[in-house]
Protein backbone atom coordinates (compact mmCIF):
# COMPACT_ATOMS: atom_id res chain seq x y z
CA UNK A 1 0.00 0.00 0.00
CA UNK A 2 3.17 2.17 0.83
CA UNK A 3 4.92 1.48 -2.73
CA UNK A 4 1.14 2.14 -4.50
CA UNK A 5 0.37 5.74 -2.74
CA UNK A 6 0.65 8.74 -4.75
CA UNK A 7 2.27 11.89 -3.92
CA UNK A 8 1.03 14.40 -2.52
CA UNK A 9 2.43 18.19 -1.51
CA UNK A 10 2.13 20.18 1.30
CA UNK A 11 1.64 23.44 -0.53
CA UNK A 12 1.57 26.75 0.85
CA UNK A 13 0.04 30.44 0.62
CA UNK A 14 -1.61 31.20 -3.01
CA UNK A 15 -3.76 33.99 -2.37
CA UNK A 16 -4.58 37.07 -0.31
CA UNK A 17 -7.48 39.65 0.00
CA UNK A 18 -7.58 43.11 1.14
CA UNK A 19 -10.98 44.92 2.42
CA UNK A 20 -11.72 48.50 3.15
CA UNK A 21 -14.82 48.40 5.85
CA UNK A 22 -14.79 52.51 5.42
CA UNK A 23 -15.13 52.47 1.66
CA UNK A 24 -16.08 49.33 1.00
CA UNK A 25 -13.99 48.25 -1.56
CA UNK A 26 -11.95 44.71 -1.64
CA UNK A 27 -9.02 43.95 -3.96
CA UNK A 28 -7.17 40.23 -4.46
CA UNK A 29 -4.38 38.77 -5.73
CA UNK A 30 -2.49 35.26 -6.39
CA UNK A 31 0.61 34.44 -5.43
CA UNK A 32 1.82 34.40 -8.88
CA UNK A 33 0.93 38.18 -9.53
CA UNK A 34 4.24 40.71 -8.78
CA UNK A 35 2.10 42.84 -6.70
CA UNK A 36 1.50 39.61 -4.20
CA UNK A 37 5.69 39.90 -3.45
CA UNK A 38 5.49 43.68 -2.66
CA UNK A 39 2.66 43.49 -0.86
CA UNK A 40 3.68 40.87 1.57
CA UNK A 41 7.37 43.18 1.40
CA UNK A 42 6.16 46.26 2.18
CA UNK A 43 3.91 44.72 5.25
CA UNK A 44 7.01 43.51 6.97
CA UNK A 45 7.50 39.91 8.07
CA UNK A 46 5.57 38.42 11.25
CA UNK A 47 6.91 38.77 14.72
CA UNK A 48 8.38 41.64 14.99
CA UNK A 49 7.37 44.23 16.49
CA UNK A 50 5.51 45.09 19.77
CA UNK A 51 2.81 43.10 21.64
CA UNK A 52 1.23 46.68 22.86
CA UNK A 53 0.12 49.62 21.14
CA UNK A 54 3.07 52.11 20.79
CA UNK A 55 2.04 55.41 22.38
CA UNK A 56 3.11 56.97 19.69
CA UNK A 57 0.68 55.09 17.11
CA UNK A 58 -2.22 57.61 17.18
CA UNK A 59 -4.57 55.84 14.99
CA UNK A 60 -7.55 58.35 15.78
CA UNK A 61 -9.56 59.09 12.52
CA UNK A 62 -7.39 56.69 10.82
CA UNK A 63 -8.56 54.16 8.12
CA UNK A 64 -8.46 50.47 8.67
CA UNK A 65 -7.51 47.63 5.65
CA UNK A 66 -7.53 44.63 6.43
CA UNK A 67 -5.42 41.71 4.55
CA UNK A 68 -6.04 38.55 5.20
CA UNK A 69 -3.76 35.71 3.74
CA UNK A 70 -5.11 32.22 2.58
CA UNK A 71 -3.55 28.97 2.20
CA UNK A 72 -5.09 27.09 -0.98
CA UNK A 73 -7.38 30.06 -1.20
CA UNK A 74 -9.58 28.54 1.36
CA UNK A 75 -7.76 28.92 5.02
CA UNK A 76 -6.70 32.05 6.54
CA UNK A 77 -3.07 32.01 8.37
CA UNK A 78 -2.06 35.81 8.54
CA UNK A 79 -4.00 38.88 9.44
CA UNK A 80 -2.52 42.56 8.79
CA UNK A 81 -4.69 45.46 9.95
CA UNK A 82 -3.48 48.10 8.49
CA UNK A 83 -4.06 51.85 9.75
CA UNK A 84 -2.57 54.19 7.74
CA UNK A 85 -2.21 57.74 9.41
CA UNK A 86 -5.06 59.97 7.71
CA UNK A 87 -2.58 62.70 7.36
CA UNK A 88 -0.61 61.75 4.52
CA UNK A 89 1.97 64.33 5.16
CA UNK A 90 3.03 62.11 8.39
CA UNK A 91 3.90 58.66 6.33
CA UNK A 92 2.82 57.08 8.98
CA UNK A 93 1.22 53.34 8.97
CA UNK A 94 1.14 51.19 11.18
CA UNK A 95 0.30 47.57 11.08
CA UNK A 96 -1.28 45.26 13.50
CA UNK A 97 0.14 41.50 12.43
CA UNK A 98 -1.07 38.02 13.45
CA UNK A 99 0.16 34.85 11.98
CA UNK A 100 -1.20 31.95 13.87
CA UNK A 101 -4.52 32.21 12.29
CA UNK A 102 -7.19 30.21 13.21
CA UNK A 103 -5.59 29.08 16.78
CA UNK A 104 -5.16 32.67 17.59
CA UNK A 105 -5.52 36.19 16.68
CA UNK A 106 -2.97 37.87 18.80
CA UNK A 107 -0.25 39.94 16.92
CA UNK A 108 2.46 42.37 16.95
CA UNK A 109 2.32 46.53 16.20
CA UNK A 110 5.09 47.60 14.09
CA UNK A 111 5.40 50.38 11.74
CA UNK A 112 5.41 50.09 7.78
CA UNK A 113 9.58 50.55 7.15
CA UNK A 114 8.35 52.12 3.50
CA UNK A 115 5.05 54.22 4.17
CA UNK A 116 4.71 55.89 1.04
CA UNK A 117 5.40 52.67 -1.33
CA UNK A 118 2.62 50.73 0.94
CA UNK A 119 0.03 53.40 0.42
CA UNK A 120 0.83 53.69 -3.24
CA UNK A 121 0.43 49.79 -4.21
CA UNK A 122 -3.26 49.89 -1.94
CA UNK A 123 -4.23 52.87 -3.97
CA UNK A 124 -3.11 51.35 -7.28
CA UNK A 125 -5.04 48.06 -6.05
CA UNK A 126 -8.25 50.30 -5.95
CA UNK A 127 -8.68 49.84 -1.65
CA UNK A 128 -7.54 53.58 -0.29
CA UNK A 129 -11.00 54.93 -1.77
CA UNK A 130 -12.99 57.87 -0.63
CA UNK A 131 -15.47 56.67 2.86
CA UNK A 132 -18.76 55.44 2.11
CA UNK A 133 -21.53 56.51 4.34
CA UNK A 134 -22.44 53.13 4.64
CA UNK A 135 -19.26 51.53 5.10
CA UNK A 136 -18.15 50.45 8.87
CA UNK A 137 -15.96 52.00 10.67
CA UNK A 138 -12.56 50.71 11.92
CA UNK A 139 -12.04 47.96 14.26
CA UNK A 140 -8.89 47.98 16.68
CA UNK A 141 -7.37 45.18 18.00
CA UNK A 142 -8.87 44.29 21.31
CA UNK A 143 -6.39 44.76 24.28
CA UNK A 144 -6.20 40.90 24.60
CA UNK A 145 -5.26 40.31 21.40
CA UNK A 146 -1.84 42.21 21.96
CA UNK A 147 -1.15 40.34 25.58
CA UNK A 148 -0.19 37.18 24.02
CA UNK A 149 -2.50 34.76 25.57
CA UNK A 150 -5.17 32.68 23.07
CA UNK A 151 -8.02 33.46 24.48
CA UNK A 152 -10.35 33.07 21.68
CA UNK A 153 -10.81 35.55 18.24
CA UNK A 154 -11.92 38.95 17.79
CA UNK A 155 -15.84 39.80 17.85
CA UNK A 156 -14.86 43.50 16.80
CA UNK A 157 -15.23 44.86 20.09
CA UNK A 158 -12.37 46.25 22.70
CA UNK A 159 -13.79 44.35 25.67
CA UNK A 160 -11.83 42.16 28.07
CA UNK A 161 -12.61 38.04 27.49
CA UNK A 162 -15.33 37.25 29.87
CA UNK A 163 -14.34 35.31 32.78
CA UNK A 164 -16.27 33.53 35.54
CA UNK A 165 -15.81 32.68 39.07
CA UNK A 166 -17.16 29.53 40.61
CA UNK A 167 -16.87 28.72 44.20
CA UNK A 168 -16.61 25.34 45.67
CA UNK A 169 -17.31 24.34 48.97
CA UNK A 170 -14.31 22.34 50.45
CA UNK A 171 -14.83 18.61 50.75
CA UNK A 172 -17.50 18.06 47.70
CA UNK A 173 -16.59 16.38 44.53
CA UNK A 174 -16.67 18.40 41.35
CA UNK A 175 -17.44 16.78 38.12
CA UNK A 176 -15.18 18.45 34.63
CA UNK A 177 -17.97 17.97 32.55
CA UNK A 178 -20.10 14.56 31.69
CA UNK A 179 -17.02 12.90 30.80
CA UNK A 180 -16.46 11.86 34.36
CA UNK A 181 -18.93 8.81 35.22
CA UNK A 182 -16.03 6.59 33.38
CA UNK A 183 -13.99 6.73 36.64
CA UNK A 184 -16.87 4.33 37.64
CA UNK A 185 -15.95 1.37 35.49
CA UNK A 186 -13.16 -0.04 37.58
CA UNK A 187 -15.39 0.03 40.73
CA UNK A 188 -18.01 -2.14 38.73
CA UNK A 189 -15.19 -4.10 37.46
CA UNK A 190 -13.84 -5.12 40.43
CA UNK A 191 -17.03 -5.71 41.75
CA UNK A 192 -18.21 -8.04 39.19
CA UNK A 193 -15.01 -10.33 39.91
CA UNK A 194 -15.31 -10.41 43.64
CA UNK A 195 -18.79 -11.73 43.05
CA UNK A 196 -18.04 -14.33 40.42
CA UNK A 197 -14.79 -15.58 42.83
CA UNK A 198 -17.16 -15.57 46.62
CA UNK A 199 -20.33 -17.36 44.10
CA UNK A 200 -17.67 -20.93 43.26
CA UNK A 201 -16.54 -20.57 46.64
CA UNK A 202 -19.47 -20.02 49.32
CA UNK A 203 -21.01 -23.59 48.43
CA UNK A 204 -18.25 -25.38 49.21
CA UNK A 205 -18.06 -23.88 52.87
CA UNK A 206 -20.34 -25.48 55.76
CA UNK A 207 -21.22 -23.10 58.56
CA UNK A 208 -22.18 -25.84 60.36
CA UNK A 209 -20.34 -26.21 63.84
CA UNK A 210 -19.58 -29.79 63.00
CA UNK A 211 -17.18 -28.73 60.26
CA UNK A 212 -15.27 -27.82 63.71
CA UNK A 213 -15.10 -31.13 65.05
CA UNK A 214 -12.11 -33.71 64.57
CA UNK A 215 -12.15 -37.12 63.65
CA UNK A 216 -12.53 -39.62 66.34
CA UNK A 217 -14.47 -42.77 67.73
CA UNK A 218 -18.28 -42.49 68.30
CA UNK A 219 -20.45 -43.71 71.40
CA UNK A 220 -23.71 -45.31 71.61
CA UNK A 221 -25.59 -45.45 74.34
CA UNK A 222 -27.87 -49.15 74.70
CA UNK A 223 -30.38 -49.83 76.50
CA UNK A 224 -29.89 -53.69 78.02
Amino acid sequence: MVWGASTASAGGPTSVLMVSPQSMETASLYQSDEEYGELERLLGEPGTGTRDKPPEAALTGSRQINVTWMVHDVSPWRLDRVFPSPDADSGHVWIHTAANLPESVNGYWHRAEQPDRLRALLERLGVMGEASSEGAPAIFPAPWETSGTDLGTDTGAATEPDTTTTTVQVGTPVADDDTQWWWALPGAAAGAVLALVLRAVVPRMRWDDRTRRGPGPRQELRDV
